[in-house]
């Protein structure tokens, strides 16, 4: 029986439902992130075998600002007495993102096989939308460059949400869904929502990276770190968007050949362990010299997307702040840097 709906929106719908169906799965064996590991992994193996789903970017862009409200309230009036601190760690993070896109680089180039355009952007632990702009703006190889990202979070989010769950002894509070530290009242949730419009269509208008979640998460931190609200959106609708933001990971493998996809996801895994690793490194270096625990500074700098890594954090109990912030500065730092460098290293060659 066929919906009696366009093939688009059957594509999205199916999307939708494949992801719901993982979620509840996931959750009923007890794994890890089961909302979003769930949709993600449906989605993937849909995706990888011909079935056709489709992408959803503006309900992404909704739930994503619902994430970016809830990691706002992770910030609290204690937080400042850590600043000093923190400060430490983003010095760490800026020479962590310069070693790992060179030793990335290298291994796009002299395993995969990339050419320097395409090998560059694929290892620039940036955004993902924006590596693609920038590098088929510069001629590299959009469809590999795409991939690359898109793999590497994939094998990322698999890694850290089994590796935080087994070996760190994490497990996620209430069945996955996310608690609220306090009522939520009409007034409570008339500041949440006007933080998630306002900083959407405020850093959009500034052309903030990644401006769905940086916007609404700077005006919710506002509100909680001056003490206007203490509540959270409902770790309902929380779930809703770990679902959303997992059948999307999934569905951007859609129309690729499987071959292709496949040998994505193996060079995806030896670039992941690369930075894993140095992850790692820096996280043992901020925990000697920042005093942040090693589990928030390794989640901190994995190579993952900012949405992801967070609901991670969220999920798992980390501290969402600090792995969020990192997250956004890093974000800022390549999409800011990564063409400017891109251009001086070409000029100079």
């Amino acid at each position: 029986m066929q919906l009696p709906f366009s093939p688009p929106i059957r594509a999205r719908i199916l999307c939708l439902a494949l992801g719901t169906i993982g979620g509840f799965v996931f959750q009923l064996l007890h794994l890890p992130l089961p909302w979003m590991m769930g949709a993600m992994t449906f989605t993937t193996i849909a995706a990888v075998s011909g079935i056709r789903i489709a992408l959803m970017p503006r309900l992404r862009m909704i739930f994503i600002t619902v994430l970016g409200t809830m990691l706002g309230s992770a910030f609290t009036p204690e937080i400042v007495d850590h600043l000093q601190f923190w400060a430490i760690s983003f010095l760490w993070l800026c020479l962590y993102v310069i070693v790992t896109t060179y030793v990335v680089r290298l291994y796009y180039v002299r395993v995969a096989g990339y050419d320097p355009v395409t090998a560059y952007f694929s290892a620039a632990p940036g955004g993902l939308s924006e590596m693609i702009m920038a590098g088929s703006a510069f001629g590299g190889d959009e469809a590999r460059i795409s991939l690359a990202h898109g793999a590497r979070i994939l094998v990322a989010v698999f890694v850290l949400s089994f590796g935080y769950r087994w070996f760190g002894g994490y497990a996620p509070p209430n069945g996955g869904l996310i608690a609220n530290a306090a009522p939520i009242g009409w007034y409570d949730m008339l500041w949440l929502a006007g933080a998630a419009i306002a900083g959407f269509f405020g850093a959009r208008l500034l052309r903030l990276p990644a401006y769905a979640l940086v916007g609404p998460m700077v005006l919710s931190a506002g509100l909680h770190v001056f003490g206007v609200t203490a509540s959270k959106p409902p770790g309902e609708l929380v779930a809703v968007a770990q679902i959303v933001v997992g059948s999307m990971i999934g569905a951007r493998f859609t129309g690729l050949p499987l071959k292709l996809v496949l040998r994505g996801i193996l060079l995806a895994v030896g670039a992941t362990a690369l930075l894993l690793l140095a992850a790692a490194a820096f996280g043992f270096a901020v925990e000697m010299t920042a005093e942040m625990p090693f589990g928030s500074a390794l989640l901190a700098f994995a190579p993952g997307g900012l949405a992801e890594m967070s609901l991670i954090a969220l999920a798992l109990g980390v501290d969402a702040a600090y792995v969020s912030s990192h997250h956004v500065v890093r974000i800022f730092m390549i999409v800011v840097a990564a063409p400017l460098v891109f251009r001086l290293l070409g000029n100079k060659r």
